[in-house]
């Protein structure tokens, strides 16, 4: 039965009938659909709810499957094996799938390495018009040979593995969504639209391009993080994150023969770190720390050259300007006049800022998961962490929320990554319920 009916039926159909016949009889019918309606609803939710019962023990194979591929961000062999895995996996539930190589866009820093995996980029047709980005990442911090030390195992209501947190979760949970809206035979979206990427931690040099090019182009965008272990949340906000990079080139010379005739570049270097200790600003969020330095060839050669590195944070993409201009006016004043001082300034990766569309969906989400009696924790603020969801942002025509994944722990650990399995059910439900509710316009 349309929705519409009363306003588009032709009113003189009503006029057969006397107003006071007509009105006991609309008003009785008018209940019996208010009183359908919970029902049909209660019906979505206890569909979607047992499929995500029966998810579970799936989920825990694939992920099983996705840690045993070693996958590191330089590992261009296994994240290979993986894309193929997940691609197969995609083009199975139904997806048009591409694997999209690095191209000549791929935004060089001082980390980028020269040869990247690929993306994995699947697009699903419905026949509605909303068009939903699911997005997570297959590579790991781990190199080749740590799967020997962390291999895959259950340990009670925790499953463990090398980056089974950050993000194979993320992979695995969307695989799983996937298939549980074919399980329901749900079309109403326009497009959906999975991409999975191979180089996010090295701060996406790779993708962010085509992460920002597909956020411009759907209208919500999910990002599959984890969560943390002890926090059932989903975030609307996550860190900018950049670095600087900071060369210094004197003069060596014998440190006990000679050393006038040097220029100590090592001097200089620490003469310029302590004239920019102070430039953290804590209560705006903005947060600097020299945190890497390098000098010297051998104990008795008065340094030639010396390097030193520092972690940025910020909340909002505007600090980076700030915090750039303030580091070049400090570093001007030089102890020694005769060095050279170079300063690259990288911007890894811009800050995810809370937007109103970004807090009305989650309110709406909060709702769905109150829907099988949990309670949705919705962080404003950011953490520290940084996020290939603010690249999806940058150019976004509606909300982008992220850590729709598992709940984790121990992410670039040595021995305790894992996920809790009794998010799976709870997390497999609030991604499809909210993917179903965001195709049929609800929450936007």
């Amino acid at each position: 039965m349309r929705s519409d009916w009363f306003e588009t039926r032709p009113a003189r159909n009503f006029d057969l009938f006397p107003l006071m016949n007509r009105t006991p009889a609309l008003l009785l019918f008018a209940c019996g659909l208010a009183a359908f309606a919970p029902l049909v609803r209660g019906a979505a939710v206890e569909s979607v709810r047992s499929l995500a019962q029966r998810e579970k023990a799936p989920l825990l194979k694939t992920l099983e499957e996705i840690v045993n591929i070693e996958s590191g961000s330089r590992d261009v062999e296994g994240l290979a094996r993986l894309a193929d895995l997940i691609g197969a996996r995609l083009a199975a539930l139904g997806g048009q799938v591409d694997f999209i190589a690095p191209g000549a866009d791929v935004y060089k820093m001082s980390d980028t390495p020269e040869k990247m995996g690929r993306m994995v980029r699947a697009t699903f047709k419905g026949t509605g018009t909303r068009s939903i980005l699911l997005i997570a990442h297959m590579d790991t911090v781990y190199p080749r040979g740590t799967l020997a030390k962390q291999p895959f195992r259950i340990d009670g209501d925790r499953a463990y593995g090398v980056g089974i947190s950050d993000d194979k979760q993320g992979v695995a949970v969307i695989l799983h969504v996937m298939a549980m809206l074919k399980g329901l035979n749900f079309r109403d979206h326009g497009t959906i639209t999975v991409m999975i990427n191979g180089d996010e931690e090295l701060s996406s040099p790779a993708s962010r391009h085509l992460l920002t090019q597909l956020g411009s182009e759907h209208d919500a965008v999910f990002s599959f993080e984890a969560t943390r272990a002890d926090a059932d949340n989903l975030a609307l906000a996550t860190s900018g994150i950049a670095a600087v990079n900071l060369r210094v080139q004197g003069r060596g010379s014998h440190s006990g023969g000679a050393p006038e005739r040097g220029v100590n570049a090592l001097y200089e270097l620490a003469h310029l770190i302590l004239q920019t200790r102070d430039l953290s600003e804590p209560e705006h969020g903005l947060k600097m720390n020299w945190t890497l330095a390098q000098a010297g060839v051998t104990r008795n050669m008065i340094p030639p050259e010396a390097t030193a590195s520092a972690d940025v944070r910020v909340l909002r993409i505007a600090d980076y300007d700030r915090i750039e201009k303030k580091i070049r006016e400090r570093i001007a004043h030089k102890l020694l006049p005769e060095t050279k001082v170079e300063l690259e300034f990288e911007r890894r990766r811009p800050p995810l800022e809370a937007t109103p569309a970004a807090r009305k969906l989650a309110a709406h989400a909060q709702a769905v998961y109150r829907e099988i009696g949990r309670e949705l924790i919705v962080d404003a603020q950011p953490g520290g962490g940084g996020t290939d969801a603010a690249f999806a942002a940058l150019k976004a025509r509606g909300p982008v929320i992220e850590r729709f994944g598992l709940q984790g722990f121990g992410a670039h650990s040595t021995s305790d990554e894992y996920v809790l399995i009794s998010s799976i059910e709870p997390r497999l439900y609030l991604a499809t319920r909210l993917v179903m509710e965001v195709a049929q316009g609800k929450g936007l």
